[in-house]
């Protein structure tokens, strides 16, 4: 059975190697640069990823979110919020991997067909890494100044949190 996507990468990069040739580029030095900048790139913004990683490791592990939600059980339960979705909820702008963790979690313990399922999937797929991308990014162009672009993001971030609440009430309760 003929499956074409298994040569789309290399029909782009045949397609790069032409226009190349047809521009006069010389391919082999401008992949060199290519490479040497996205060492650079790697090199500039690795602090700020390890820093992501361990405080975000720290973060979870200290068992704070357990703690909080343990005051708000009530009154979610009265809304029929599952409780097991808002520690995803909160580390989504954080970390991605351990948002698809604890969504893989809920998808083992309730199956991704269940509300609760369909309302991690819903989050992942509303929501984005906010502060992961403000902190790997802007720091490796160096701008320090992003108060207002968290308060963007992190707003955005909780209308896509309501969204996803809303639309997986409307479309799978």
């Amino acid at each position: 059975m003929f499956n074409f996507s298994n040569y789309i990468v290399p029909i782009f990069v045949l397609g790069i190697v032409i226009y190349a040739f047809i521009k006069k580029v010389n391919i082999y030095d401008s992949f060199l640069i290519g490479a040497k900048e996205g060492l650079i790139t790697t090199f500039k913004i690795a602090p700020a990823v390890i820093a992501m990683v361990f405080v975000t490791n720290i973060f979870l592990n200290s068992h704070v979110l357990d703690f909080l939600f343990s005051f708000f059980t009530p009154l979610l339960n009265r809304f029929g919020i599952p409780i097991s979705v808002l520690p995803m909820a909160i580390v989504r702008p954080i970390s991605g991997t351990a948002s698809l963790a604890i969504m893989t979690n809920i998808f083992k313990e309730f199956g991704p067909d269940s509300f609760v399922g369909r309302l991690a999937s819903n989050l992942q797929g509303c929501t984005d890494t906010t502060i992961y991308v403000l902190a790997l990014y802007f720091s490796s162009i160096r701008v320090k100044k992003t108060g207002h672009a968290l308060a963007a993001g992190l707003f955005a971030d909780l209308i896509g949190i309501i969204a996803a609440f809303i639309i997986t009430f409307l479309f799978f309760d």
